[in-house]
């Protein structure tokens, strides 16, 4: 018997961002629309701060993804929720 598994867990993503960082494509799949962008800042009182900017966007295929970019450490992740 396994122990507990995260659910969501963030998996890295392959994207092509314009200069203001928002996908144009993710996966190699184009982005048709950008749904909603938010900043996720948290744990700032520790050694590990966390700050994220995340885009859910509507790829040509008509898919729903949310992917984020980690702002201190760099890269790509998409996440499902």
């Amino acid at each position: 018997m396994s122990g507990p598994r995260r659910l969501g867990e963030p998996r890295r993503a392959r994207v092509r961002a314009d200069a203001r960082g928002r996908p144009l494509s993710i996966d190699g799949r184009a982005v048709e629309a950008v749904r909603e962008s938010w900043l996720v800042e948290d744990r700032w009182w520790t050694q590990q701060p966390l700050r994220r900017r995340y885009w859910e966007v509507v790829t040509a295929d008509g898919r729903d993804v949310v992917v984020f970019r980690e702002l201190i450490s760099g890269g790509w992740f998409s996440q499902r929720g």
